[in-house]
């Protein structure tokens, strides 16, 4: 550990609003990405372990990229909240600036709330590779696939408390819209940690 992840640490631990819960969830994501960057390369390169070399190294892949973008996501949803906070000091004095003001609290509260739902998008999209992963990778680092899923699912579920959280001050189409891609995201996300809680205890033999 460095000073630099202290220094996040004390950024999300500040008084300030951001980094708020939906930049945690896509740090979340990030420490999912890594750990299963390291059950990959635990896996390829190792004959025993031949079976899982070719979707390992799909995932080696996909999460060194997934890494950066999940540290991106995080920036991304701070910066949507500090656009809503912004939007909300805009002047209100006249009938026009009342106008402009509310359509940019909509649109930046739409943002806010797009924002973590990119973030569960990827987090369910790692869910699916480590699915595929714990069939075959290197056993004794099943149980940091796991442990990836697991923050995979609560990368997840807090994700959906922000775009939730966000979307109960607006209405129309467009909330209705990211409620929907939001509620299939929990159910694939969830049938997906079960399906690789089963396989990782069948390989463990644990009941």
């Amino acid at each position: 550990m460095n000073s630099g992840y202290t220094e996040v640490l004390n950024s999300i631990g500040s008084s300030d609003p951001t980094p708020g819960g939906g930049s945690v969830a896509a740090l979340s994501l990030a420490h999912a990405h890594s750990l299963a960057l390291m059950v990959a390369r635990l896996t390829v390169g190792k004959e025993k372990w031949m079976d899982g070399h070719e979707v390992a190294e799909q995932v080696i892949s996909d999460s060194i990229d997934g890494v950066e973008n999940a540290i991106w996501l995080a920036k991304l949803d701070a910066e949507a909240f500090d656009s809503v906070m912004s939007a909300y000091r805009m002047p209100k004095d006249t009938t026009n600036e009342k106008k402009a003001r509310s359509s940019a609290i909509r649109e930046a509260t739409i943002a806010a709330a797009r924002a973590p739902l990119d973030t569960a998008f990827s987090a369910r999209s790692l869910l699916s590779s480590l699915e595929s992963l714990c069939v075959s990778c290197n056993s004794n680092a099943l149980t940091d696939l796991a442990s990836a899923a697991e923050l995979c699912l609560s990368s997840v579920k807090i994700a959906a408390m922000n775009v939730k959280i966000n979307l109960d001050s607006v209405e129309g189409d467009d909330v209705e819209n990211i409620s929907s891609q939001l509620n299939q995201v929990i159910l694939d996300s969830k049938k997906l940690g079960e399906s690789i809680t089963l396989n990782v205890n069948e390989r463990l033999n644990w009941k």
